[in-house]
């Protein structure tokens, strides 16, 4: 049938494909993976998650190369931008608690080739982020045997001076991140039952680190006579707090847990909260007293908080911190191996990915051939590169990852007919207020005044104002980075381009609030949505531009060998693709039937043919 149609009706149904949304199945209960985890281990799996290198490393690198003493802003910063994001990851967790995250998120409202491209980018993020915190981890085990391992593999094995690469070999990163996941491989309930016992060390030692940074506090160093507060001035606040970002990264492993959660409908959402608050405030209290015990140009990047303790004569203290430190990088690494595999997996059962990703071990009903490959991956990663091109890298992929999640806020939000809808009255996820005007549409308090979008279909005046939103929060970005050095451009050119590009901005979030969204009773919704997702598009667009053009290059590869994997694979053997083909096939059949082929979108994916369910290990 489709050898004979016009060029113009192949490429229209090409790109339906590529825009095609997943439906939500009609019961977001059912799992072959195990619902053992509660709202507390979710809670626990998050700090751990979060609280490691960001802590113990990115604090004292930030001081010294970047913002000074004033790290704690860049780290408060970071933590707003968190915030907005992490917002948005309550919405999606609480309506769709299905293992995916972002990937799973962006393909319930922005299309296949979008989701597919956010999950290959999430991927690359849990690679760098575990390979970052092993290569943390090892640093601070060889200073507690002072530098004896590095100075063997440097002797015996080699060193070079190679862009991206670390100055050696790191045997021992490779090597925990291979133990690692071995303890993840044994199940969801194995490596959280370590990763509580690691976690309460880890809280107790931050709790000394406070108590005794504020102890030996000096408050001279923060004064001129040191270089001030802000030795580099808000340039390096903004670049602190693009690097500074990194470190609040763990709680997207809650939602990608949800799917094990016990309750994930109230669990997730106060998890992601609870967890956020905790973090940041651990972050802000540790990086004030780390430039407070000792001057901030004197600090060791590698190991700075133990280091500080060991210049003010307290080796014993700097002895209990690098303890705490190797116990929260491992926090951190196992609930990267834990995610990792995880977003492969959601992308294998969808037929994006390659199907060995789907099988999940009838014993320990975990994805053991994701663990044992991106073990694999992440440990020679851990071998090869250095520390600070892996949190860069890591931190470009997350910033990423959060624009999509904000985009699919606001695109859920006034969707016509939400993918939430097939699930039913009864359904976990909420239900519409039946006196809301349909999601899309104008209000009708407003349409005496905003007469000439009226007469556009329901949607497409939101599209257009959501596509005019994220180019001109670019646009912003790019004028505020780059307007007074790579663009050269005058202070009349400067103040026009920002002023244009502000306005643009601000009408396009009056059109999209001028819109009807969709009211849910029982489940949380994003507060001041367009607002909140458009602030957090623009604040992660700014962060992204302050990191280095190799972090965008790396990127760039990344993306361009996601989209052959793609195109090669995923575009055929996607379950929204197996589904179109009978429909597409048939030759005879009424016009429901017809009409219903061609709209696979609203079809309970149980009742397609060919489709098999997912066997529920014992």
């Amino acid at each position: 049938m489709g050898w004979g149609l016009p060029n113009t009706t192949s490429l229209a149904r090409f790109c339906q494909k590529l825009n095609r949304l997943k439906p939500l199945e009609e019961s977001t209960t059912e799992t072959s993976l195990q619902r053992c985890l509660s709202t507390l281990d979710l809670i626990l799996l998050g700090v751990g998650a979060t609280v490691g290198s960001g802590l113990y490393v990115l604090s004292g690198t930030v001081a010294k190369e970047m913002a000074g003493p004033a790290v704690l802003v860049s780290f408060s910063i970071a933590a707003v931008a968190s915030l907005l994001a992490a917002l948005c990851y309550v919405e999606f967790g609480a309506r769709v608690p299905r293992t995916g995250s972002a990937y799973l998120f962006t393909y319930v409202s922005l299309g296949e080739l979008c989701a597919f491209l956010v999950g290959w980018n999430v991927l690359l993020e849990y690679l760098f982020g575990g390979a970052a915190v092993a290569r943390a981890s090892s640093s601070y085990l060889d200073a507690i045997f002072s530098h004896r391992i590095r100075n063997f593999t440097m002797a015996h094995v080699g060193f070079w001076q190679v862009p991206f690469l670390a100055q050696f070999p790191d045997f021992l990163a490779a090597g925990v991140i291979l133990l690692a996941s071995t303890f993840v491989s044994c199940g969801a309930r194995v490596s959280s039952w370590l990763n509580h016992m690691l976690l309460a060390i880890n809280m107790l030692v931050i709790l000394f680190i406070i108590i005794l940074g504020f102890v030996l506090a000096r408050p001279h160093n923060w004064s001129a006579d040191e270089g001030g507060f802000a030795p580099f001035g808000f340039s390096g606040i903004m670049a602190g707090a693009a690097t500074c970002f990194y470190a609040f990264l763990g709680f997207g492993v809650i939602t990608t847990s949800s799917e094990e959660a016990q309750n994930p409908k109230r669990a997730v959402p106060m998890a992601i909260i609870i967890t956020l608050g905790l973090v940041a405030g651990a972050y802000i209290l540790v990086s004030t007293v780390l430039t407070l015990i000792v001057p901030w140009h004197s600090l060791e990047p590698d190991s700075a908080l133990a280091d500080a303790f060991y210049q003010r004569g307290y080796s014993w203290a700097a002895f209990i911190v690098a303890a705490g430190a190797i116990c929260a990088m491992n926090t951190v690494l196992l609930s990267d191996i834990f995610t990792l595999p995880r977003i492969a997996y959601a992308m294998a059962t969808d037929g994006l990915f390659f199907q060995v990703f789907a099988h999940v071990h009838p014993r320990t009903q975990v994805p053991v051939v994701g663990i044992l490959v991106f073990g694999v991956l992440m440990a020679f990663l851990a071998l090869l590169l250095d520390l600070q091109t892996l949190v860069q890298f890591r931190s470009i992929c997350t910033l990423l990852t959060f624009t999509f999640v904000a985009t699919s806020t606001i695109v859920l939000r006034f969707h016509k007919s939400p993918p939430a809808s097939s699930l039913g009255p009864a359904s976990p996820v909420g239900t519409e207020q039946p006196s809301a005007p349909e999601p899309g549409q104008l209000r009708p308090a407003l349409r005496p005044y905003l007469g000439f979008l009226g007469g556009c279909r329901p949607g497409a005046a939101v599209a257009w104002a959501l596509g005019v939103l994220v180019a001109s929060a670019i646009a912003l970005d790019c004028v505020l980075v780059f307007g007074d050095s790579a663009l050269h451009l005058p202070p009349w050119g400067h103040t026009l381009l920002l002023l244009l590009s502000s306005v643009v901005f601000l009408l396009s979030l009056l059109v999209l609030g001028a819109h009807q969204q969709q009211r849910l009773e029982d489940t949380f919704q994003v507060p001041m949505v367009p607002l909140t997702p458009a602030l957090s598009i623009l604040l992660n667009v700014f962060l992204m531009l302050q990191l280095s053009y190799l972090s965008w290059l790396s990127l760039s590869v990344w993306l361009l060998i996601g989209l052959m994997v793609y195109f090669g694979y995923g575009i055929w053997h996607s379950k929204e693709n197996q589904q179109e083909l009978p429909g597409l096939t048939a030759t005879h059949g009424s016009l429901e039937e017809t009409a219903q082929a061609l709209q696979p979108l609203s079809q309970d994916p149980a009742q397609e043919p060919g489709h098999t369910e997912q066997p529920n290990s014992p």
